[in-house]
């Protein structure tokens, strides 16, 4: 029986997916990626190190292909990762010492905390650190939501805490962010069309002014981003405008429909 399987999701990641796959290689029993339709070198990097490569469309809420990969492992344990995550000796010691060597896991499924990487600099500050994901977890006992885009694995039973961290390279720079920002906050503005937000004045000051002020003073001020100088200002200034960038996109989504209602009704 196979005793670990990893289970990856990934759209295009060329750059991100050796380090990743380098890192697990040679330890764990079985590697399960479920590609997005990538149009570059992802899935010709990811066969090269021996991982099983299943097709799938890329839908918006990318943990559905996560959800699939969790499904296709056949491991009593799955590690979950992102591309862009890289397993330490240390965290891959602690790992196979639970799992493995001794058997002596204690819970259904493992908080590990990351050290989360912003245009090179580790910010250990912000909220950014420790930063605990589940992603270690008995098969069966484990699964996502696929309802947000940044919900946590839910498993049916008890939950531990490793102690040695992932190395997140989750920006590498700042381009890198707004990229992923734009596919976030795209996301976030459907989610606010499901709840059919009301337009109001309040609601305007909300999106744009106070949860922009609220996120910026909890992450630079309360959970102390300054100490992180430049790199922890621009990340919770980046942050802030998530929500103003949602609302807009949400405004733009239903002007979109209320002018297809409109024309539909003329005809």
């Amino acid at each position: 029986m196979k005793t670990i399987s990893v289970a990856i999701a990934t759209y295009n990641e060329e750059e991100n997916i050796a380090p990743c796959l380098v890192s697990v290689s040679s330890w764990v029993d079985e590697i399960i990626l479920v590609d997005g339709g990538s149009q570059d070198k992802t899935v010709g990097i990811a066969k090269r190190f021996g991982a099983h490569v299943i097709s799938s469309p890329n839908p918006p809420i990318f943990h559905l292909n996560k959800q699939k990969a969790v499904e296709a492992c056949s491991g009593k344990w799955i590690l979950q990762l992102d591309a862009d995550e890289i397993v330490s000796g240390e965290l891959q010691r602690e790992i196979y010492s639970i799992t493995v060597a001794t058997e002596r896991a204690t819970r259904d499924g493992y908080f590990i905390p990351r050290k989360n990487f912003f245009c090179g600099h580790w910010l250990r500050k912000g909220g950014q650190f420790p930063d605990y994901v589940i992603r270690l977890f008995k098969r069966g006992k484990g699964a996502f939501p696929c309802k947000s885009v940044h919900e946590q694995i839910q498993i049916a039973g008890s939950v531990g805490y490793l102690h040695e961290p992932l190395t997140h390279n989750t920006y590498r720079s700042v381009s890198e962010y707004w990229r992923k920002a734009d596919a976030y906050t795209s996301l976030a503005a459907h989610e606010l069309l499901q709840k059919n937000i009301f337009v109001t004045m309040m609601t305007i000051l909300e999106y744009n002014v106070m949860l922009p002020i609220v996120t910026f003073v909890n992450l630079f001020v309360r959970h102390k981003g300054f100490i992180d100088g430049w790199y922890g200002l621009l990340f919770a200034l980046f942050s802030a405008l998530h929500y103003p960038i949602a609302f807009q996109k949400y405004l733009h989504i239903r002007h979109k429909g209320s002018k297809k209602i409109f024309h539909e009704a003329e005809h």
